[in-house]
């Protein structure tokens, strides 16, 4: 079976992690790297034996499906000008800017009978897919991804950033319709969005708490979904989990704590996740999730089926984020009569700067003076 002829269009930090891991698979062919930056381009393709080239559209005829991982802004025309030249697309996280824009990508592909996949790489994490058959009709999930300031993705905010790995998870787990949705963010360094907080409230009963952060000093990318059945602790990071299952007797609500005799409330303080709810970490897989996720987008073309995160995914996730996003600028700081609403940060107060200009609360300059 001949090999698949893959590009990579960007060479920035994804775009980059994307062309070493598919030179390096058998079932892949490296055929070629794209950027407007002639020195990026060049260097990527360099390290990988890939040709370099300047525009997409030189891959028509040379490359059979493509990577795209250009800035989010830019998905939309890129992606629309290799389907219509017949290539298989996985496009990296989010699908695209808006909505509108996912639909007519999805919409544009099934009409051509292309593969689109979408980079939500956090599905094929080892973390989640260790335990994720066990996951079955959840009742609450609570995600928080926070990381410091990486000066990457700074043409969107933290929700289409970091907040959408968790949204598209906690959609592909609960395979319910999100009915109300409520959020509140800030922007601290720039004008998107920084930290936001959101709540998800789904068809089924299920509510998933979602928080995101890229100015946080400590990292973290964790998941708990709590099903009738069991809970789960995903570590993204780490790439582990952890598993509570609880006794059939918790099970069947036939464990009454008033009962025990001192003695045996000693007991269960000491045995309760060993005994009554039994905890246990599961074998850590050493896999590569960007490779699992270019080999499963190889398999549904070669195949001609769905990949695992198809642009239907990737445009419902991207249909949750537009909701937060206008929740978040719908919040009010001040009240239902208040004036600020939006992703305000905490207002700045009077005060004499290092160049001695003094600043109202809303950034403009009331006073310059000469320092001294």
């Amino acid at each position: 079976m001949s090999r698949l002829r893959l590009a990579v269009v960007g060479t920035g930090h994804l775009g980059r992690i994307h062309a070493r891991v598919a030179a390096a698979l058998e079932e892949v062919q490296l055929v070629a790297v794209v950027d407007s930056d002639p020195g990026a381009c060049r260097q990527v393709a360099a390290e990988t034996g890939a040709k370099a080239l300047r525009d997409c559209r030189d891959l028509f005829g040379v490359a059979d499906a493509v990577v795209v991982a250009t800035p989010t802004h830019s998905h939309y025309e890129v992606a629309q000008q290799l389907m219509q030249g017949g290539l298989h697309l996985l496009v990296e996280k989010p699908l695209s800017a808006s909505l509108v824009e996912a639909e007519d990508m999805v919409s544009f592909a099934g009409r051509q009978q292309l593969v689109l996949q979408v980079g939500h790489v956090e599905r094929f994490n080892p973390g989640l897919t260790s335990l994720r058959d066990r996951l079955s009709d959840p009742k609450f999930i609570e995600a928080r991804r926070c990381s410091s300031y990486t000066f990457r993705s700074t043409d969107i905010g933290v929700v289409y950033d970091l907040m959408i790995h968790d949204i598209d998870v906690a959609l592909s787990l609960v395979q319910s319709p999100v009915e109300r949705v409520d959020a509140l963010g800030v922007s601290v360094l720039g004008d998107q969005e920084d930290m936001v907080s959101a709540r998800l409230v789904f068809a089924s009963g299920c509510v998933a708490n979602l928080t995101a952060s890229r100015v946080s000093y400590a990292a973290e990318r964790t998941m708990q979904v709590f099903t009738p059945d069991c809970a789960a602790t995903i570590d993204f990071a780490a790439r582990r989990s952890l598993l509570v299952n609880p006794s059939e007797e918790i099970l069947r609500r036939e464990f009454h704590i008033e009962a025990l005799s001192q003695a045996q409330k000693e007991h269960v303080r000491q045995h309760l996740f060993a005994d009554l709810l039994a905890k246990r970490d599961l074998p850590v897989l050493d896999v590569n999730a960007i490779e699992q996720e270019q080999l499963d987008f190889a398999r549904a073309i070669r195949l001609g089926e769905s990949p695992q995160v198809s642009g239907s995914a990737g445009r419902d996730a991207v249909a949750v984020a537009e909701q937060i996003l206008a929740q978040v600028a719908a919040h009010a700081w001040d009240g239902a009569h208040g004036n600020r609403r939006g992703p305000f940060a905490m207002p700045r107060p009077l005060e004499v700067l290092s160049d001695a200009a003094i600043w109202s609360n809303d950034d403009t300059v009331i006073i310059r003076r000469k320092a001294g």
